[in-house]
């Protein structure tokens, strides 16, 4: 029986207007930041500190659950 292992890649890169551009996409869709955060589990204040870029770094998982809300695509991409 053959073991699975797992490698695992961490990666980081700025990319500068980012929560201003969170903050736009969420000002142009017709539901409340309540509602959003809801849907990806998220608090309000934690969204709030994602579009003030307080917070330092923000995992894939979470940008991708913040462009699923909002369906849009904000841009971020890593080369493979």
């Amino acid at each position: 029986m053959a073991v699975l292992m797992k490698v695992r890649k961490t990666e980081e890169r700025e990319f500068p207007g980012l929560g201003m551009r969170i903050k736009q996409a969420r000002e142009s869709n017709s539901r409340s930041l309540i509602q959003l955060c809801a849907e990806i589990d998220m608090t309000p204040a934690n969204w709030y500190k994602i579009e003030n870029e307080e917070t330092k770094v923000l995992p894939l998982e979470t940008l991708k659950k913040i462009e699923s809300v909002l369906q849009v695509d904000l841009g971020v991409k890593f080369d493979d």
